[in-house]
């Protein structure tokens, strides 16, 4: 017997770029945990504050429940916590954790399976587990049903229920938040189909689309960015043909792009959480089966391979201009994976650096945005942060990586001494040596 929505309380599982903005929607129409294995995370976001930036700081602040206010008697609102007693009386479960790979492109389950894990021993009867993690088809009903199963000793189906709702967060984006992207939902039998739809439709103000079935909605999610990085590939391969030629790229597909049908695709680094990402599992899922996806792991090769494309362009720049290139210092402008936004998981501008660095050049990074301790922790080197410190006259080489706003005023410029290359392209053509 599933509870009457009116009457749930909602347990959100990670607290990061999806699952912050997802909490703070669904405490404001319903009783919700927040819960997060981060006790760092989770001591900031009780005092109102997301490091993410995703959520602003009085938005947050309006949902939060202090800790001498119980939820039950606020009624609504969002409680806090890494302790997982706190989600014993909560019926609907959503699982937004990462579901990253592997140094070998491999799929990593374990965030999923701990947070299952962590369920399982907490789940009731009518409870319903919703996964909102990028997955391949199958995850949810053939990897995760079963370890709830075996945690709880409840069957599925007839005990508990599962649904599956696909996030759509694109971080640093505050025009399509959480609440104003069209939402994929799902569930594992009609009745709880629409009663996982109908949760959402109470904070999704863009609708909902119900899927037929869950894997229906995970195929769905992982082709979502799998057609992202495919095109995008297209568009690199497209650039180093164009650059091979003497032609410029940008001028091409602004030209290309009066036709209405032709799509609006850049060259660039391919990096974050989602679309570096999710085409590995959607072609782990494909291998399993007996088939080798072609098409979605060429796309991959090709852009995996821009950051060394752009240090080795970068590098035959200096030699025209007879620049020292061993021993040289030279500065990379942004690290985060996409601009406007202090995320670097999965950053692609990591390839560039440490190409350059195989050639023994001194490597600064500077980018305003990003946190020097999470990526010194991430990716074990030190970035400059702060109000632009540097002299950009001390470099022979500049690489323009992220288009973050706060570049706009610096003032970089193509000179005998300095190569500038733009990987965006962000900067006036005649003021940089090349780019992408």
């Amino acid at each position: 017997m599933l509870t009457p929505l009116k009457d749930s309380k909602i347990a959100i599982i990670g607290l990061g770029y999806v699952g912050l903005p997802l909490a703070v929607a669904f405490a404001e129409k319903f009783k919700t945990v927040g819960f997060d294995i981060d006790k760092q995370r989770v001591n900031e976001l009780q005092k109102g504050t997301d490091r993410t930036l995703e959520v602003e700081d009085e938005l947050l602040q309006s949902v939060i429940i202090p800790n001498n206010i119980s939820l039950e008697e606020k009624g609504k609102g969002l409680l806090v916590t890494d302790e997982v007693s706190a989600l014993s009386k909560c019926n609907i479960f959503v699982v937004t954790v990462p579901t990253p790979t592997d140094r070998h492109n491999r799929p990593v389950l374990t965030p999923m399976i701990k947070a299952s894990e962590t369920i399982a021993k907490l789940l009731k009867k009518g409870d319903v587990v919703i996964y909102e993690s990028t997955v391949y088809p199958g995850v949810t009903e053939e990897e995760m049903v079963p370890v709830l199963e075996k945690h709880s000793g409840l069957k599925y189906n007839e005990d508990f229920f599962c649904g599956y709702s696909p996030e759509r967060i694109n971080p640093g984006d505050k025009e399509h938040t959480v609440t104003k992207i069209l939402k994929v939902t799902s569930g594992s039998t009609p009745d709880v189909a629409e009663y996982v739809d109908q949760l959402y439709k109470a904070v999704i103000v863009a609708g909902t689309h119900l899927a037929s079935s869950i894997k229906v909605a995970e195929a769905a999610k992982v082709i979502e960015n799998s057609q992202r990085d495919i095109n995008i590939a297209f568009v690199n391969e497209l650039s180093k043909i164009f650059n091979l030629l003497g032609i410029d790229t940008n001028e091409v597909l602004t030209a290309a792009g009066t036709k209405w049908n032709f799509l609006p695709f850049k060259p660039g680094l391919v990096g974050g959480h989602c679309i570096g990402v999710d085409p590995y599992y959607l072609a782990q899922k494909a291998q399993e089966v007996g088939y080798h996806p072609e098409i979605i792991l060429a796309g991959r090769r090709l852009n995996d391979s821009m950051g060394r494309h752009v240090a080795t362009e970068l590098i035959k720049h200096m030699m025209r201009k007879d620049l020292k290139v061993i021993d040289s210092k030279v500065l990379i402008l942004g690290f985060t994976f996409k601009e406007n936004c202090p995320d670097i998981r999965n950053t692609r501008v990591i390839d560039i650096y440490n190409e350059l660095k195989s050639f023994d050049m001194e490597v600064d990074v500077y980018d305003p945005w990003a946190s020097p301790e999470e990526v010194m922790h991430e990716y074990g080197i030190s970035i400059l942060n702060g109000e632009n410190p540097m002299d950009i006259n001390q470099y022979s080489g500049v690489v323009l990586a992220v288009s973050h706003d706060k570049f706009r005023g610096m003032d970089l410029k193509k000179s005998e001494t300095c190569v500038v290359y733009d990987v965006k392209g962000f900067l006036p053509k005649d003021s940089v040596d090349a780019r992408l």
